[in-house]
């Protein structure tokens, strides 16, 4: 799919065909799209393929012959984004802007929110024509999505804690090892999005305005705040994590501890049971009461087998 839109005095607006000063947005372009972003529009085929990539880690690429700039720039993913659904689940993906002469273009497998809300006109001093105000502005609300799928990692964390102080299940634990990826994941494309800002910054590839220094500092802040915020995030869950394993070793422990007591507890009546079944002459043969005589040894045996255990803490 592609899609025009160019900023006029009254707002940005879809138009029908490209112009020089306005922003192509392909989302997972067919094979003619993608000769249409090649012949016609004259990006480098390495960076249609790249922006394509899906393990294509956050870098910034530059071609002195066709003065193209390629920035790959990871964002968050997730499924059931618009609600805080204990199925979600939560990764980064690469989206690629292209810098070139007349244009800038954003080309990337799936949709997501940050490119929709630059579509709908609803980004705050947008204008496709400043292209590296552009490409800053989208890296802000991509950092700031990062930020709110933080949060909602962190509540269904706090909720699948709460379900496991209640019931140490399967189903729980394998949500919790499933956002403590999800962290993992974020951490790393937060880092390399840092190194690729940290290189914008010293203006070598790219021409930076003192608007754009302004506003590349506060992407920056943004950065870092979500850097820190999985950091702290991903130290809390591995700790419940480990505290909730102990828990269960523990409890294992206990399980084993009672069994193995009630075995030898049981053990007892039926030693007492088995001297009397023998095939040998005993005292209690003739007595018509050795039956019900050794049914009172066998439970006083098991009663006193319990009080003993259960001074000593065995049981």
């Amino acid at each position: 799919m592609l899609e025009f839109y160019k900023t006029f005095e009254d707002g940005t607006r879809r138009i029908a065909e490209p112009e020089p000063g306005c922003w192509i947005n392909a989302v997972a372009p067919t094979e003619e799209e993608r000769n249409f972003l090649i012949e016609q529009i004259g990006i480098l085929p390495e960076f249609v393929k790249s922006s394509l990539d899906e393990e294509e880690s956050s870098h910034i690429d530059y071609d002195d012959d066709f003065r193209q700039v390629l920035i790959i720039f990871d964002y968050p993913s997730a499924e059931n984004e618009d609600d805080d659904s204990i199925d979600s689940t939560y990764s980064t993906l690469p989206i690629g802007i292209v810098i070139l002469k007349g244009y800038v273009v954003t080309i990337s497998l799936y949709e997501n929110w940050s490119i929709l809300e630059m579509s709908q006109g609803r980004i705050k001093g947008m204008d496709t024509r400043l292209k590296t105000r552009f490409f800053l502005l989208l890296a802000l609300r991509i950092s700031q999505r990062f930020l709110i799928c933080l949060r909602q990692i962190d509540r269904l964390s706090s909720r699948t804690e709460t379900r496991l102080h209640q019931s140490v299940e399967n189903d729980e634990l394998i949500e919790m090892l499933g956002l403590e990826k999800s962290l993992v994941y974020f951490s790393t494309s937060l880092k390399s999005d840092e190194v690729t800002l940290s290189k914008i910054m010293r203006g070598k590839q790219i021409q930076l305005y003192e608007e754009d220094e302004d506003l590349l500092e506060d992407v920056m802040i943004e950065i870092h705040q979500a850097i820190e915020m999985c950091n702290i995030y991903s130290n809390i869950l591995s700790g419940t994590m480990d505290a909730f394993a102990s828990v269960i070793s523990n409890n294992l422990n206990i399980v084993m501890k009672r069994l193995t007591s009630i075995s030898i507890i049981l053990m007892l009546p039926t030693l007492i049971a088995s001297l009397y079944g023998m095939n040998v002459p005993n005292s209690l043969e003739e007595n018509p009461y050795g039956f019900l005589i050794v049914i009172v040894i066998s439970i006083l045996f098991s009663v006193f087998g319990f009080i003993v255990f259960k001074w000593r803490h065995w049981f």
